[in-house]
């Protein structure tokens, strides 16, 4: 059986994600166009270490996969940040949850080229927001590797606290950080 070819623009929603925006930035569900530029930052060892690097293309394209999977089964998932002026995906950001995870968790990440920004930081309140407003969550935390020092930054300068060190059964050994809740930011 062949499959048809779809084009690496292709834009076709594959989940039911909402689209958010704020002021510079578009978070919306994974697109087939998201699949090159997420490959590319998970098999960039360097960079994606902290969140979890890939050495072949058919693994990092499964967490790709596993990302659309994730929205269907939960309702969230990371969201494409993408540059409101140019459409171009900066990075992801959102909810997350897989099994063997302690709770649900806020993450992201920035693409090469996206640091510095504070692209993160915009996209992480606006996913928060979304969470406890919209979909009802009265607690977040982020899983951080130790060693990350510019998520345990974004996450204290999200109001953040640490709490506790655990062992992922993926990720090896992480802090969390537990996020102020809805009544903490009104």
């Amino acid at each position: 059986m062949t499959l048809p070819h779809r084009p690496a623009s292709d834009d076709r929603p594959l989940t039911a994600a909402p689209v958010l925006e704020t002021e510079r930035l578009i978070l919306r569900g994974p697109q087939p166009r998201d699949a090159e530029p997420l490959i590319d930052f998970l098999m960039d060892r360097p960079r994606a270490e902290l969140f979890g690097a890939y050495d072949n293309r058919g693994d990092a394209w499964r967490w790709f996969a596993l990302n659309v999977g994730h929205w269907h089964i939960h309702g969230f998932g990371y969201f494409t940040v993408e540059m409101k002026q140019t459409g171009v995906p900066a990075g992801l950001c959102g909810l997350w949850y897989p099994e063997g995870w302690p709770e649900p968790e806020i993450g992201w990440l920035v693409f090469a080229g996206f640091e510095g920004q504070g692209i993160a930081h915009e996209a992480a309140l606006r996913a928060r927001r979304w969470a406890y407003e919209e979909k009802g969550f009265s607690t977040l935390s982020s899983n951080i590797k130790p060693g990350n020092a510019r998520s345990v930054a974004l996450a204290e300068r999200m109001g953040a606290v640490y709490e506790r060190s655990y062992m992922n059964i993926y990720m090896g050994e992480e802090m969390l950080y537990r996020h102020p809740g809805p009544e903490d930011l009104s």
